[in-house]
């Protein structure tokens, strides 16, 4: 593995992992952008800018960026999250040099024709509607919401009906200036990459962006906590049980990620087979841990019947609460093995080396090597992972729930639960 960074003049880093037994190349731009940067008022905005970047420029249209990427069987896509927007592309070796030019393209000269936002805009409507009928997946928007109450964090990264609908033209055009420059930018590429001729690339393409913005820092990560309870007409109750989790630069960070593995993370885990094998009390369940880089959350969620609620609340309760004490080392072994796996089976694909050199340089200023990854896995033991299980339980939790939710304990009850 041969990772080499390179700094242009305006502040953008160009990074290079280049593999030798591979034909093609990922390779994309990485932005530290998202929607915890928007204002209330214009939520939604960074994921507008990501569908109207494809939408035409000064030199191609809609369709001749689809095409002119398709016709060497590449491919061009994007998306939105709550730190970062990214555009990327996956081609043969030989066709870099266009992948380059269409994503320097899109993100410098794309126009914003009036036409194509008012139909891209309901294309993000019906997105949101779509999301709104998905209840497995809205109700983790809401469960954001409930632990960052009236901050960025906590708003829908697509937006809403309202903020969707009062985006302008000069909106995006304001975002670009102000957030997308050099030194909030990665450009990545991974597979059969040459890194002097990448930079070449990169100083010709991006020479027109700026080294900085007038973009105010985001506003601070602070996780509150509570509940949200929507009764609906549908088969399943949709919960989730969450508290305060950690960010990517806690110390603690690797040792999270075992605990949420061991806990939540697989058909071996806790809670799967005890409440789903054991107990069939769910269809689904899992832990989650999401990470920022000034905080995090860690959610626990079940899909299960109403039925099933008086019972179910408890059991997830007491097994939260009792894992500190209750590890085993066969299981800490077996979450540390899933992770390294996960890690290792990331170094045959070029989009996950990529998409990694290019998120470690935003969050650490570095690339971190996947030895030191796996090194970091494999020192986590019994002490971290119950100390990382404490501190989960230290605050005060945040319920969601979607669906006939009447037979639900009361928030203080489950609160209660926690600190048993």
């Amino acid at each position: 593995m041969s990772i080499r960074v390179t700094t242009l003049d305006n502040g953008l880093r160009v990074v290079t992992d280049t593999m030798a037994s591979v034909e093609t190349v990922a390779l994309g731009v990485w932005i530290a952008a998202g929607a915890r940067h928007e204002s209330g008022e214009r939520n939604g905005l960074a994921h507008m800018l990501e569908h109207m970047a494809f939408k035409g420029t000064r030199r191609r249209t809609a369709r001749g960026i689809a095409e002119e990427i398709e016709t060497v069987g590449g491919s061009l896509n994007a998306y939105t999250g709550r730190e970062t927007t990214a555009y990327h592309a996956t081609i043969l070796k030989e066709d870099v040099a266009l992948a380059v030019d269409l994503i320097a393209d899109i993100l410098l000269d794309s126009t914003f024709v009036e036409e194509e936002m008012s139909r891209e805009r309901g294309v993000i409507l019906q997105e949101i509607g779509q999301a709104l009928d998905t209840p497995d997946d809205i109700i983790f928007d809401r469960f954001q919401e409930v632990a960052f109450p009236g901050q960025p964090l906590g708003r829908p990264v697509l937006g809403t009906e309202e903020t969707v609908t009062s985006i302008s033209r000069e909106d995006l055009f304001a975002w670009l200036r102000a957030r997308y420059h050099g030194g909030r930018m990665v450009l990545s590429a991974a597979g059969a990459i040459e890194h002097e001729r990448f930079v070449e690339l990169a100083a010709k393409a991006f020479a027109r962006v700026l080294k900085s913005g007038d973009a105010a820092a985001p506003v601070p990560a602070r996780y509150e906590g509570g509940e949200r309870r929507d009764e609906d007409d549908l088969e399943q109750v949709h919960l989730l049980i969450g508290t305060k989790g950690l960010s990517y630069l806690d110390a603690d960070h690797h040792a999270a990620a075992v605990f949420s593995t061991l806990f939540g993370g697989g058909m071996s885990s806790r809670l799967f087979q005890r409440i789903r094998e054991e107990r069939g009390l769910v269809y689904s369940i899992s832990s989650f841990t999401s990470s920022y880089r000034d905080g995090g959350l860690f959610g626990i969620y079940a899909g299960t019947g109403a039925e099933s609620l008086a019972e179910l609340v408890p059991m997830v309760c007491a097994e939260f609460v009792s894992v500190a004490d209750t590890l085993q080392e066969s299981e800490i072994a077996r979450a540390r093995a899933q992770l390294k796996a996960g890690v290792l089976m990331a170094l045959e694909s070029t989009h996950a080396r990529c998409e990694q050199a290019a998120r470690h340089l935003l969050t650490y200023d570095r690339v971190i090597p996947y030895t030191e990854t796996v090194a970091r896995i494999e020192a986590v033991d019994r002490a971290a992972v119950r100390r990382v299980a404490r501190r989960l339980l230290a605050g005060k939790p945040s319920v969601c729930a979607l669906g006939p939710v009447e037979g639900l304990e009361t928030y203080d009850s489950i609160a209660a639960r926690l600190r048993a």
